[in-house]
């Protein structure tokens, strides 16, 4: 028994929808991110599961039943908003045990669960602060630490690390998706950071314009994307648009710009057909010199940008045929001497491109993340 449900929601806001026909399950114990860019929907889609919001049309269950008329506190549900909410009159400690306190704990116990998360929460030192006090990060992880301790059997974590400095960010990932498990809370993680929800997510759901895209494993989201839009939004990817030339049983020609020919491992498409190309920047080989054996999918170009990224550097390169493309390449491949303006070869493997039909709205409106 799925422990959330969302059947055909609907929220709009006068002619605009931000959740549109929305369906979704949620397993008990499950941890679902909910990737998207700014107005895809995300924090809207929280709410209406809160209670804060009513869906326009739709159902929402949870623990199969139906709960669209439900006030929030009686959802059983925590949600911890991008603003934290906190309450100002109450001292830190005071904050993060309101919830157990009020469902029937007594004051050591409450308190013993509220110095747990603000221990994990880097807190523990500031127990008789008032919000008004904290900084920004502290602030949102007392809010994080509030509905941790809320043992509500559904948390809503809208951008939960959103506020805090890259170090400590990633360290709070392991340790939120670890006390999560341990505690047995069913979670939707909103997040715009795509390692953020690649890292703590059992699935993601990629959402846009208030619809999922994909829903899946986080190795298969970026790995098998079903749309262009994901394969874009969810890690970097280069893009090229051609048509099929010529197909047979094992795969396919594509003619790119200026007659550029690529072998493609894909048969869906017929003869005429225009495509999108899409192969990440990690599996867009880049090398000094031309191969002695004649190889497929090999073209010339010139270093445009070099971009190091401490573990890895990203270079730019301007393809003969006039198409640009990105090659993320490890340091310790050793390739930080090419300079720019430097004559380069890129290598597309057959078995790396995924193959899409071109887009109505044209593959610039199908990359927009707005």
């Amino acid at each position: 028994m799925p422990s959330l449900r969302l059947v055909n929601v609907t929220k709009r806001f006068g002619n605009i929808s931000a959740i549109n026909k929305l369906n979704l399950e949620l397993k008990d114990g499950e941890y679902l991110c909910v990737l998207g860019p700014t107005g895809s929907g995300k924090t809207t889609l929280l709410k209406l599961i809160a209670g804060i919001m009513k869906p326009d049309e739709g159902e929402i269950y949870i623990d199969d039943k139906l709960v669209n008329d439900l006030p929030p506190q009686e959802r059983n549900v925590a949600y911890v908003p991008q603003n934290y909410a906190l309450f100002p009159h109450l001292t830190v400690i005071e904050n993060v045990a309101f919830s157990p306190l009020s469902k029937g704990l007594s004051k050591d116990e409450a308190y013993k669960i509220s110095m747990m998360m603000l221990e994990m929460m880097r807190l523990a030192g500031r127990t008789d602060s008032f919000p008004n006090e904290l900084s920004g990060g502290m602030q949102q992880r007392l809010a994080l630490a509030r509905g941790l301790a809320s043992d509500a059997s559904l948390l809503l974590l809208d951008e939960p690390l959103g506020a805090l400095d890259a170090r400590l960010r990633v360290e709070l990932r392991y340790k939120l998706r670890a006390l999560v498990k341990e505690r047995g809370f069913t979670v939707i993680h909103v997040t715009h950071d795509q390692e953020e929800a690649m890292v703590v997510g059992d699935r993601i759901a990629v959402l846009r314009h208030g619809q999922i895209q994909q829903v899946n494993i986080p190795y298969a989201v970026y790995n098998d994307p079903k749309s262009i839009f994901v394969a874009n939004f969810v890690g970097g990817a280069n893009f090229l648009e051609g048509y099929i030339t010529e197909r047979d049983p094992q795969g396919a020609w594509v003619q790119l710009r200026n007659r550029y020919l690529v072998r493609i491992n894909e048969t869906r498409f017929s003869p005429g057909e225009r495509v999108v190309l899409a192969i990440r920047e990690e599996q867009t080989e880049i090398f000094e010199h031309d191969s002695d054996k004649q190889e497929v999918n090999l073209f010339p170009g010139t270093v445009q940008l070099t971009s190091f990224l401490g573990s890895s550097i990203v270079f730019e390169v301007l393809l003969e045929n006039g198409d640009v493309v990105n090659s993320k390449i490890l340091v310790s491949q050793k390739k930080e001497k090419l300079k720019t303006g430097e004559r380069v070869y890129v290598r597309f493997s057959p078995r790396n491109i995924k193959t899409f039909g071109y887009p109505q709205v044209g593959l610039f409106r199908e990359l927009e993340v707005i």
